[in-house]
């Protein structure tokens, strides 16, 4: 095999090597352009003093990025054993700095794997992504294990997470994200940088935690409410919140928010206030 700028064969000698055909039900589409995952990780800053979390590597063309990149340590996550040989041969070339967790992601508790600072980069496997995001969102205790979150997700879930009220994209994701770290888009991948390629345009979305949330609410009651109202999106409120309590239109007016509103108006401050009078 040829090698690259790395040291390490391209990434399509080594998929046709390994048989890696991705597999449409472990959600993988590989991105073999290794510019383009270079410029992925470089979105996350200097990562000389931190630790990494990957997750769905794949044949690990985001993972080599990372650790060229200069981070501290990586750690992966990745369901398909048959991308272990491949990872395990960038641990070789990477002494000391690559461990491999062949597991599920969304049933390990991966933190105590890693040492803070900790970033996570990941081209996320598409039907497992949003998941993912809520856990990391929504853990018992905050601020959580992680500084940053730089994902790749389908355009159409990017634009959630960075929605503004008013917009059609704005709903529970927009809201979860927004109300404890900052979010933006920084680039958009082309499906045909992808093997195979998708039927959508993905995008990359880094966003930094904040210390305390913007505004203060108990964060079961806030998840439990913006799941509501969104869950009936078209509604007005005094009807889709019913369920979580039978004076709802009276709340909603001391909470100083229009009874025959929708979800989808309400700031994220809004949002906060009525969590905290229900």
């Amino acid at each position: 095999m040829t090698a690259t700028g790395d040291g390490l064969p391209p990434l399509r000698e080594v998929i046709a090597a390994h048989g890696l055909s991705a597999r449409k039900s472990l959600g993988q589409n590989f991105l073999l352009d290794l510019n383009l995952t270079g410029k992925i990780a470089r979105q996350a800053g200097d990562l000389s003093a931190c630790d990494v979390l990957e997750i769905g590597p794949g044949p690990g063309g985001l993972t080599r990025a990372i650790l060229a990149n200069g981070a501290r340590r990586v750690v992966v996550v990745e369901k398909d054993s048959r991308c272990l040989p491949v990872l395990d041969r960038i641990s070789e070339h990477y002494p000391g700095r690559l461990s491999i967790i062949n597991g599920d992601a969304l049933k390990f508790d991966v933190a105590a794997q890693l040492s803070p600072p900790i970033r996570v980069i990941a081209n996320l496997p598409y039907n497992i992504g949003t998941a993912l995001l809520v856990d990391w969102l929504t853990p018992a205790d905050w601020p959580p294990f992680w500084d940053s979150l730089t994902l790749m997700f389908q355009k159409e879930v990017a634009q959630r997470i960075v929605a503004t009220p008013g917009s059609k994209s704005y709903g529970r994701l927009s809201i979860l994200t927004q109300w404890r770290a900052k979010a933006r888009i920084v680039m958009e991948i082309p499906a045909a940088a992808f093997t195979p390629p998708p039927k959508v345009t993905s995008a990359v979305v880094q966003i930094t935690r904040r210390d305390s949330p913007l505004f203060a609410a108990d964060a079961n009651t806030l998840q439990r409410l913006v799941a509501t109202a969104f869950g009936q999106r078209r509604k007005m409120l005094r009807a889709s919140l019913r369920g979580l309590n039978g004076d709802i239109e009276n709340i909603l007016v001391r909470a100083k928010i229009d009874p025959t509103a929708r979800a989808e108006v309400l700031s994220i401050e809004d949002f906060c206030r009525l969590s905290r009078l229900i």
